[in-house]
């Protein structure tokens, strides 16, 4: 069965109109690069429409290569991040692989002076629902067509060295490390953005340039014409121009999870031995208010879960959406501590979804029937739950439920991280920036005090959730009880006080206490610079404990001490006596 988005017809897209002119001009050989991607339907949803271009150094022989490998990688790489991911991320990830492959080159081929090698300046635009993104290296430029006249959105990387001469600060492919000029902007229809190399704004007039795109018949010949105006006013270098209209914006309420759930109705619920859409119903597994599990087999015989949404949230768009967004998530994460979905290829007639099926029991039942569970079963537990939660954080997914009810223990002791009903993606949510999620989504007790308080929340919430699941395995208790859910402002969140998990019924080493602690702490800057950091501070002391808890060897071993000093200071005035006879 194919992605359950996928299969439903689009929502309205953002639609654009683009002009594009390249010229050498009076040089022998163009070194600009450009180009541009409207993708389909899908992606265009989730990745947006990508422009760019760029300028190679007139010095370098190479810069050409630089020039078509970083446009080139902007429009096929950016579109095969994961959909979870920003475009920030996104983008920022290609353009510093780019770089580091240019910069390599030039390392192979021995071109050590940045004047000779695979360098060029960069300018892209993402659009992107409501936004566009922006990144910038170099002195191209992009621009805003604002009323009647342009105003520049970036500032060139120049130095001066004095008399007259200028040189680029920054570049790609000059540097192992590129640092990239990033900012976003709201978009409206019929804005108009303007892409250029510096053979172009360097000989134009941005009043006149702004009556040419106003008064072309279309954006390629406004293009062309102030190409050829500047060449007409004396430009000597490559020249490149590419001009961007919003045609059309996407609704912010019809996103491919709103017309998903306006277009199939949520089936009946079924008896036992129904089949729907090929999926025989063995029996029902569980429900609550939010949806129906069933155990089902496919037509190969193997076992799946089938979840049915509740008939109460039939005018529940935000609660539909979430629902989807199980589906979603489980087909981008192939991870063996995160749950799955099954390939399954066929139509759908109602409103579902489809996961793989866990035989064994949930974190709360294991811990019922293992009240007093060895460090060693805890250890093992928590780290495959730290395994999957990285497969989250690494798409830039925060879980934001993490409790022993959504953590499975199969029959082979596999750990396995479910229910993704109240999880933020970073990439969805920006596709849909107009939708706002409210509320405390996930369970009270088990959610980081930032929530409540209105801070910003970060991988490090989903951390605290892990840290509350430890410390109740451990103890049987809650590290705050009920205060947490209490927590109104950034002054009630650090008033917060840890009960400490080692006493006399749960003997354990303090050190492990320690990390319990910094897991929970109500700051999340003062928890865990890490998830595997966490990891290892429940098998042996943290530096930052072993230094605060380093005792004095006056202490530790007096009679030892003593005899040491005393050895040192008969030492002492053995050589003062040698020096005073001398």
């Amino acid at each position: 069965m194919v992605a359950l988005l996928d299969e439903q017809s689009t929502p309205p897209s953002l639609s654009v109109s683009i002009g594009q002119a390249s010229s050498a001009g009076q040089k022998s050989r163009n070194q600009d690069f450009h180009g541009a991607l409207v993708p389909d339907e899908r992606a265009l949803s989730f990745k947006g429409i990508t422009v760019a271009l760029a300028d190679g150094i007139s010095t370098s022989e190479v810069s050409s290569i630089a020039s078509q490998t970083i446009v080139k990688s902007l429009l096929t790489d950016y579109y095969s991040t994961p959909d979870a991911w920003t475009v920030k991320t996104s983008v920022s990830r290609v353009i510093s692989a780019a770089n580091a492959w240019l910069y390599a080159q030039n390392g192979f081929a021995g071109l050590y002076d940045v004047d000779h090698g695979h360098v060029c300046t960069l300018a892209a635009v993402v659009f992107k629902a409501h936004t566009a993104h922006l990144f910038h290296v170099g002195d191209s430029r992009i621009w805003r067509l604002s009323g009647q006249s342009l105003e520049p959105l970036t500032a060139d990387h120049h130095v001066s060295l004095g008399a007259g001469e200028i040189v680029l600060s920054k570049a790609i492919g000059a540097a192992s490390h590129v640092e990239i000029d990033y900012m976003c902007e709201p978009i409206a229809l019929g804005d108009v953005f303007v892409l250029t190399t510096d053979g172009v704004h360097e000989h134009w007039h941005s009043r006149a340039v702004a009556d040419v795109i106003l008064e072309s018949p279309t954006l390629e010949a406004a293009a062309q014409k102030i190409l050829d105006d500047a060449l007409a006013a004396g430009s000597s270098d490559n020249l490149t121009v590419q001009i961007v209209r919003i045609e059309a914006l996407p609704n912010g309420d019809q996103t491919q999870f709103d017309m998903a759930a306006k277009t199939l109705p949520i089936p009946p619920l079924p008896r036992e031995g129904a089949v729907i859409d090929g999926l025989t119903i063995l029996r029902q597994l569980h429900a609550n208010h939010r949806s129906h599990i069933y155990l089902a087999k496919t037509i190969d015989g193997e076992k799946v879960a089938l979840k049915i949404p509740a008939s109460d949230l039939k005018d529940d768009a935000d609660g539909l959406r979430r629902f989807l967004m199980e589906d979603w998530i489980a087909r981008r994460i192939d991870n063996a501590h995160v749950l799955g979905a099954p390939a399954l290829i066929g139509p759908r007639s109602g409103l579902y979804v489809v996961t793989d099926f866990i035989e064994g029991q949930t974190l709360r039942q294991w811990m019922q029937d293992n009240p007093k569970p060895s460090f060693e079963q805890v250890r093992d537990i928590l780290e495959q739950v730290i395994r999957g939660l990285r497969a989250f954080h690494r798409r830039e997914m925060l879980h934001q439920d993490l409790r022993p009810e959504n953590i499975m223990i199969d029959t082979d002791g596999v750990v396995k991280i479910i229910d993704f009903g109240a999880t933020y993606v970073a990439g969805v949510q920006e596709a849909a920036p107009l939708r706002e999620e409210d509320g405390i989504l996930g369970t009270l007790q088990y959610t980081a005090p930032e929530y409540f308080s209105g801070a910003p929340v970060s991988w490090r919430s989903d951390l605290f959730s892990l840290g509350v699941i430890a410390y109740e395995m451990l103890t049987g208790t809650l590290p705050y009880g009920t205060q947490v859910g209490k927590v109104r402002n950034t002054r009630d969140q650090l008033r917060l006080r840890y009960r400490n998990a080692r006493d006399d019924a749960h003997p354990m080493p303090a050190w492990l206490d320690d990390a319990l602690a910094k897991a929970v702490n109500p700051d999340p800057a003062r928890r865990h610079d890490a998830l595997s950091e966490f990891g290892a501070n429940l098998r042996a002391p943290s530096v930052s404990y072993s230094a605060r808890r380093h005792v004095p060897l006056a202490e530790r071993n007096p009679e030892r001490f003593w005899k040491t000093l005393c050895g040192v200071l008969a030492l002492l005035s053995l050589i003062l006596a040698t020096l005073a006879f001398d």
